[in-house]
């Protein structure tokens, strides 16, 4: 009997209850509750896995929350340089943007924005194709009326035509206006005065205007606008050698360099600078290729042909012309 009281004790552990009645009748459902409410044995052995599962996700939720803590600390402690040099440096500390940013004097680049004919800063910045060697764009225009060479390297520009060969150079013009403080004000200004002064309308800037793209079938590329008909196949260079007293007021040639037909003859040529340099009638013109003097029926074709290489300077026939007083008709 007590091992039967044991057992059916262990059993109403199990249960949740006494197993039995007092009379030995097992319980009722209402029995059951208020036992099932009451009793700690069932809680108490449910229990201990849950709370040993919680205590372990805690456990595992404090242990990460530090790893994230730690994580975060030397994150905190990396960009404040405390974890030791970062990578491409040698003493542990990042570059300062006044070690990055290098101040370069103006001086320092003086020499590539100053144009070496007027010894100023570029205006309307121009460029010869043939070498590269930029010039403010009237010192080089009015470079060329006298000259067919480049003002730096000496090199010819073009025989007859060195205008042709010249181009602007916005881009190189923008960075010196931002490199010389108030230039470009300054230049407005003075051109603004320049054609008040003089009554005259002041031209407004060029705006660039947008180029259309073209869809479909490319357009054919135009070539060279400036084209020299076959027939113009002498280029000459006019030397003036000197005047001799008397021979009057006349302006100086502005163009030295023609490029004319080989049929033309010194009398075309004689014709061309008494128009254009207004001579005196009563003024004679000398021609002269090398050592000898020209007559009017001569052609530069002949002449060219007849003198050889000793007239010929880069492709040009030169001619040198003087003026002299014309001798007194014979009576």
């Amino acid at each position: 009997m007590d091992t039967e009281v044991d057992v059916g004790s262990v059993v109403s552990g199990l249960l949740g209850g006494d197993g039995v009645g007092g009379d030995g009748v097992g319980a009722g459902p209402a029995d059951e509750d208020q036992e099932m409410e009451g009793a700690p044995s069932c809680s108490g052995s449910r229990s201990l896995p849950f709370e040993f599962e919680r205590s372990r996700s805690d456990s595992s939720g404090d242990e990460d929350d530090d790893e994230d803590d730690e994580e975060e600390e030397l994150e905190e402690e990396e960009l404040e340089g405390g974890a030791g040099p970062p990578f491409g440096t040698d003493d542990g500390e990042l570059d300062s943007d006044d070690d990055r940013e290098r101040m370069i004097n103006l001086s320092e680049l003086t020499p590539y924005i100053l144009c070496s004919i007027c010894k100023g800063y570029f205006i309307d910045a121009t460029t010869i194709t043939e070498c590269l060697h930029t010039f403010c764009k009237s010192c080089i225009v009015r470079h060329f009326y006298y000259s067919n060479r480049c003002p730096k390297c000496n090199i010819v520009v073009h025989q007859t035509q060195p205008l042709y060969n010249i181009r602007l150079d916005r881009q190189l013009q923008d960075i010196v206006y931002k490199l010389v403080v108030n230039l470009e004000e300054r230049e407005k200004k003075q051109m603004h005065d320049f054609y008040k002064e003089r009554g005259l309308e002041v031209p407004k800037p060029a705006i660039p205007q947008p180029v259309p793209v073209s869809r479909g079938r490319p357009r054919k590329v135009l070539g060279s606008v400036f084209r020299i008909p076959p027939e113009l196949d002498i280029s000459i260079l006019l030397e003036f050698i000197g005047a001799n007293e008397g021979t009057g007021n006349f302006k100086p040639l502005e163009k030295k360099f023609v490029r004319v037909s080989g049929e033309a003859t010194i009398g075309h040529v004689e014709k061309f600078l008494r128009r254009k340099m207004d001579l005196d009638p009563a003024c004679q013109v000398d021609i002269i290729c090398g050592d000898h003097l020209l007559e009017h029926y001569q052609t530069l074709r002949e002449i060219r042909r007849a003198i050889g290489e000793s007239a010929i300077q880069d492709g040009l026939l030169v001619l040198h012309y003087g003026l002299v007083v014309a001798p007194l008709p014979v009576t």
